[in-house]
């Protein structure tokens, strides 16, 4: 079996972006009111050191933001043909997961605010025993796959 070779959508790569500035953004926000009630109400000088502490990891953290999303778009990659659906991701630690088709119960798009912004979609295949995501595909990309996953999985379209 070879190595899945279909990769994400390349604009999923700003909207990854953008979800870590708005949550460093959120952290610092938080970190700013600890350390104005650690100043306000003078608390013990060892919480004031963690607060430094947590302040460098957060800096630390948001430059690498910058950076996680290339690499990890480089190194998801998805594939299916009629028997699996193949997933790999990660960069520091590889995962690679086959998924039968036979085992796969629903197939679904979603799409929140970003996604939207950027005309893109997540497919979730979920089994009996987990939940698997692709995130980040065109709208058109991601309804055609997961047409053809439904098809190949046999999934039956249930009318609401």
């Amino acid at each position: 079996m070879e190595m899945p070779q279909k990769k994400l959508a390349k604009e999923v790569v700003q909207v990854w972006l953008v979800r870590n500035i708005i949550s460093s953004i959120v952290g610092f926000v938080i970190l700013g009111v600890l350390f104005y009630l650690d100043h306000r109400f003078q608390w013990t000088e060892w919480i004031g050191w963690i607060l430094i502490a947590l302040a460098v990891y957060s800096v630390i953290d948001f430059i690498w933001s910058f950076f996680q999303p290339r690499f990890l778009y480089r190194s998801w990659r998805f594939d299916f043909d009629e028997e699996f659906l193949q997933l790999k991701a990660g960069f520091w630690q590889e995962q690679h997961h086959l998924v039968p088709m036979t085992k796969i119960q629903a197939v679904s798009t979603s799409q929140g605010p970003l996604l939207r912004k950027f005309g893109l979609r997540s497919i979730g295949i979920e089994t009996m025993g987990s939940t698997h995501e692709i995130p980040g595909l065109s709208e058109e990309m991601a309804v055609e796959v997961r047409n053809t996953i439904a098809h190949f999985a046999k999934v039956k379209e249930v009318e609401q």
